[in-house]
């Protein structure tokens, strides 16, 4: 007779851990204890049971040994009588017989008389855990990580399959990814665009010192070589793109807002010279209400 499941006989949780173990096999242990309970054959094939569960359960071997096979699986396999191990059967239907797959051991060719509780013959029990997984440098959204021998356990006593796991890389607050390529935006003063200057910049190892030469205009890039991504599969590290952004100074106080003034007034005095694109954009659309829409 196969063996009812350790878990069930001392009525706890799979996951039950040692100290809730041993307490349900006291428990137990003083019900059907044979000195309280005199020629009585159950009572004492009960105590056997619980000290045998408790026995495997407490022992960290043992238990991950029972929690992966279970116990003998109950019975062996044997030949299916219905196909005599072939896996498929002969039936006769008038003067033709067809062949079909065995209705009792389902094509295997072999059934399990007495399943154990745990994987009720199939010699698989589905059970979780929680992994830990290294993930290389450089991974993209949909690379693979492979676990080797960490997936579903073979039919039929054959070796675990492997366990993918798909990458999915959350979007980052300052850095954009192209590939291996990375992209920022570096606010700069206007005063430190206008005069030239030195930014701090953050890349995947730490800040760099960025120059900014005189007169850059916002929206200007420049190119940090091999701070990009470094391939997972090897190969020529990326760049990092910064761009520019000027910011237009905010909350301004009288008298610095005096002043910004004084330096437009003086600016306007030779627009040409201070401001190319302003002047090129009016003169562009001066030309465009000259000429009109379709003229040359």
């Amino acid at each position: 007779m196969a063996k009812r499941d350790y878990y069930k006989v001392l009525d706890v949780p799979r996951g039950a851990t040692e100290a809730e173990i041993k307490k349900a096999y006291r428990r137990l242990a003083m019900k059907y204890h044979p000195d309280r309970n005199p020629n009585d054959r159950d009572a004492e094939e009960s105590f056997k049971e619980a000290k045998e569960a408790c026995e495997v359960l407490t022992d960290p071997h043992k238990r991950a040994a029972y929690d992966q096979y279970g116990q003998a699986k109950g019975s062996s396999p044997s030949t299916c009588e219905t196909c005599g191990g072939a896996g498929q059967v002969r039936i006769a239907q008038g003067f033709f017989q067809l062949q079909q797959t065995c209705p009792r051991c389902r094509g295997t060719g072999t059934i399990v008389r007495n399943p154990c509780d745990a994987c009720l013959g199939q010699g698989r029990v589905r059970r979780s855990r929680t992994l830990s997984v290294k993930v290389p440098a450089g991974v993209d959204s949909g690379d693979r990580v492979r676990l080797g021998g960490e997936g579903e356990a073979g039919r039929n006593g054959g070796p675990p399959g492997d366990l993918y796991v798909e990458v999915h890389v959350r979007e980052h607050p300052i850095f954009e990814r192209d590939g291996v390529h990375l992209s920022c935006e570096v606010p700069v003063s206007f005063a430190t665009a206008a005069l030239g200057g030195a930014v701090n910049v953050p890349t995947l190892e730490g800040d760099v010192t960025l120059k900014i030469p005189a007169e850059t205009q916002s929206g200007r890039i420049f190119r940090l070589r091999d701070k990009g991504v470094r391939p997972v599969r090897g190969g020529v590290r990326g760049d990092l793109f910064c761009r520019v952004v000027v910011e237009t100074p905010v909350h301004l106080s009288a008298e610095q807002r005096e002043l910004v003034r004084r330096l437009e007034e003086s600016l306007k005095a030779q627009p040409g010279r201070h401001a190319p694109r302003e002047k090129g954009f009016l003169e562009g659309v001066r030309r465009f209400f000259a000429t009109g829409p379709g003229k040359s």
